[in-house]
């Protein structure tokens, strides 16, 4: 299945899929934990997302089936910070829908990410998985792929 399966940078035509996917992803974390942490809206989803793309500001890689169906992606953003020593990407975003998981896609995806963030002179990748226990297996995908916890946990505040 995985040889199959063709990645390129999403594109306004890919917005609408992209943003189906997000829904599903905040959904399935939701269902797994319990609480209803996010308010998915699609249509404002759809809004921001082609904002971003249009701006730079969000890189997305989309992962189609030979039929072109969606089968998943992965989105970047750019981030900066001493700590990091400059420039490094972040990724909010990784979902491989039910049916295409367990075929090396997550890793495939993973990969061109790394490749990207390379070519734009990234020091490094980071990522903030969904909350354990519960997402065990997510943590050890990001392992698997080179990825070592830094300790600490997300936190946030809105603000006005």
């Amino acid at each position: 299945m995985n040889d199959t399966m063709t990645i390129q940078r999403a594109a306004a035509g890919d917005i609408h899929d992209v943003s189906i996917m997000v829904g599903e992803l905040l959904e399935e974390i939701m269902q797994t934990i319990g609480e209803q942490v996010f308010a998915f809206s699609f249509s404002d989803t759809a809004s921001r997302l082609e904002e971003f793309i249009a701006r730079e500001k969000y890189f997305v890689f989309i992962a189609r089936c030979r039929q072109g169906n969606p089968a998943g992606f992965i989105a970047l953003y750019e981030s900066y910070a001493l700590y990091a020593e400059g420039a490094f990407g972040t990724i909010p975003e990784l979902y491989v829908r039910p049916e295409y998981r367990n075929a090396g896609l997550g890793r495939r995806l993973v990969s061109d990410a790394k490749a990207f963030g390379a070519s734009r002179g990234w020091k490094r990748l980071e990522v903030t998985t969904p909350p354990l226990p519960e997402f065990g297996l997510t943590l050890a995908f990001y392992e698997r792929e080179g990825f070592e916890v830094t300790g600490g946990r997300k936190m946030k505040v809105l603000l006005p």
